[in-house]
């Protein structure tokens, strides 16, 4: 509980009210004339937008982010991206650490909502969040470089680097490039790269945390265990499936040779769980694809990442109590332990609400956006999955906005990045209590 002006503001409402801050903060440099190319002057809801956008590490964008904007403006949603990627308390906490002050309980507390920590001993884990990240952004910089050093030359090159590095590590979707990567979609070695970040920073901080210290622990938890299953039974299904869909990629681009379509392809099972860099315009896609687009965006990535969705351990936990349901099973194991009814609770909860929301979304933009003749349905799901999943792949529809759409797609980006759980608890102000009583159970026909 924080106290601000003699109020009293739970975890949740306080971690909503900063990523709010951040937003407006960045919105408000945005708007500046120096964040702007000469002769363009940003509005604010152009400016909102980009500033939402980046701070829940999504990617859709009204304007072309390498010609509309200038230095001064891409370093400002750089930066954005990478507060919003591992989130504004990381930093907090790494600034009271460095400064060996002493956090408050409220401040760990916030910090561990924040970071999705089950305990408050894991606060210790900032550090190596930090490291590990600065660790692999500036090493997937170096790679990028040696790729854009002949192309753009040094200073040119460094800052696509960089910039790249951390919108492919944060899956913040954001790109110098017209039409994303597009460009390099004949080269294997950026697209090896930049995949490779993107499964680096969707995976989660607490994985790594068990994959890096495992050789003195010899063990992983149970959420590590979960997470790394659930989600090479998604990645290896979505590139068969793609594989499958898309005819090997020779549907989209018929002229590239064998290794070039896999590397496509692969690329394919990898962004659309949250990252948002493209190499081909996804209006191109078989409807098979796009729908299977859909629930990878839906699903993202792993707790404690960078990633948006309703989260790959969610629909993992809600398999396997699928499967024990099935077999007549009352209790959920999974590798010889054995799942919590909260968990279970919280699971479905989420994806019910989530669900909710999405439909609501979807309802709004249809009775208020209207669409060319040749968007259909498909255009508007698409695009409130992309800004909930904190995608940021678009069929199109992002430039033809209005300005209740634009509203719409923020909160849903928003939503997407700061946690259902959060943003639900804040507008319902929840608080955890106990009932003094409890009604008789009885029970209700089901199937």
């Amino acid at each position: 509980m924080f106290t601000f002006a003699n109020r009293h503001f739970s975890l949740s409402t306080t971690l909503t009210i900063g990523f709010v801050a951040v937003i407006l903060l960045g919105a408000l440099l945005l708007t500046l004339p120096i964040a702007t190319v000469k002769g363009i002057e940003s509005s604010f809801v152009i400016a909102l937008f980009t500033s939402t956008s980046a701070t829940c590490v999504t990617g859709l964008t009204l304007v072309e982010t390498g010609t509309y904007w200038s230095f001064f403006g891409q370093f400002v949603i750089m930066m954005l991206s990478e507060i919003g990627g591992l989130g504004f308390m990381t930093f907090m906490v790494l600034m009271f650490t460095t400064s060996r002050r002493k956090l408050r309980l409220s401040t760990q507390l916030l910090a561990q909502e924040s970071l999705n920590l089950q305990h408050l001993s894991q606060i210790k884990l900032v550090r190596l969040i930090v490291g590990l990240s600065l660790g692999i952004q500036g090493g997937g910089a170096v790679l990028l470089f040696c790729d854009f050093l002949p192309k753009y030359g040094f200073w040119r090159g460094l800052w696509y680097s960089v910039f790249h590095a951390v919108s492919a590590f944060c899956n913040a979707g954001f790109s110098l490039f017209d039409e994303s990567v597009s460009i390099f979609k004949h080269d294997t070695y950026l697209l090896f790269v930049l995949g490779i970040m993107i499964l680096c920073g969707s995976v989660g901080f607490l994985v790594w945390r068990d994959l890096l210290t495992y050789h003195k622990r010899h063990t992983l938890s149970l959420h590590t265990k979960l997470s790394l299953r659930t989600g090479a039974i998604i990645f290896i299904a979505s590139l068969i499936l793609y594989t499958l869909t898309e005819r090997g990629f020779n549907s989209i681009d018929p002229d590239a040779t064998i290794f070039q379509k896999f590397s496509n392809i692969l690329f394919m099972a990898v962004t659309p769980r949250t990252a948002g860099l493209i190499t081909f315009d996804y209006g191109h896609l078989s409807m098979a694809g796009i729908f299977l687009t859909m629930m990878l965006m839906f699903i993202g990535g792993t707790p404690g990442s960078t990633a948006g969705g309703v989260k790959s351990t969610t629909i993992g936990l809600l398999a396997v109590q699928t499967w024990a349901t099935l077999r007549g099973r009352h209790d959920v194991n999974f590798s010889n332990r054995r799942f919590p009814r909260e968990n279970i609770y919280r699971a479905l909860t989420l994806i019910i609400v989530a669900f909710s929301i999405i439909t609501i979304a979807t309802f709004v933009l249809c009775m208020t956006q209207p669409l060319n003749k040749e968007m259909g349905l498909e255009y508007i799901i698409f695009e409130v999955l992309a800004a909930f999943g904190t995608t940021g792949i678009s069929l199109g529809l992002t430039a033809h906005l209005t300005l209740v759409g634009k509203i719409v797609i923020m909160l849903m980006m928003f939503i997407g990045r700061v946690g259902i759980f959060n943003v639900m608890y804040t507008v319902l102000n929840a608080k955890n209590h106990q009932d003094d009583f409890r009604y008789p159970e009885e029970g209700v026909l089901i199937g």
